[in-house]
């Protein structure tokens, strides 16, 4: 089973900010949004490019490449030219902090 990693104080991010944490030797974005925070793999799947330093409108990610749209909640994709999900990750706040796992290897 991985193991939970620390990211960043709960209070550190504004909405609509991220951070980039290594997660068990996967890129992953972390976002905040009204609602909490979400983690995806830092990866669009159109391309293989890195997908968390595009714009966000709504609870969408768009890639800065090609304009591929992905919810942040779940990492659906929602308009082409990407075809498949991102990776959604695990998240949850423990005294104040930010973690997130990967589980799917477990």
């Amino acid at each position: 089973m991985s193991d939970w990693v620390d990211v960043v104080a709960e209070s550190a991010l504004s909405v609509g900010e991220h951070v980039l944490v290594d997660v068990d030797g996967v890129e992953v974005a972390v976002f905040k949004l009204e609602d909490g925070f979400y983690a995806l793999e830092d990866v669009c799947t159109h391309d293989g490019a890195e997908i968390a330093s595009g714009s966000i409108e709504d609870n969408q990610i768009i890639c800065p490449r090609h304009g591929a749209h992905f919810c942040i909640k779940t990492g659906e994709v929602l308009c082409a030219p990407a075809y498949e999900d991102i990776a959604s990750l695990e998240v949850k706040i423990t005294a104040g902090r930010v973690l997130v796992r990967d589980s799917r290897w477990d």
